[in-house]
């Protein structure tokens, strides 16, 4: 039974570290293409 334990609290570590990891990124790059495009947007007005 202890070891059945560790087994599962090791993997949901280690899911809950990916997950976060694949957010960050996620969310990295979505700010990046958001900001690009009011960037572009914003040129294209001034023009």
């Amino acid at each position: 039974m202890d070891e059945q334990l560790r087994i599962i609290l090791i993997i949901i570590i280690s899911v809950s570290i990916f997950g976060l990891l694949v957010f960050v990124f996620v969310r990295n790059y979505f700010k990046n293409k958001i900001d690009l495009m009011v960037k572009n947007d914003k040129k294209k007005k001034s023009e």
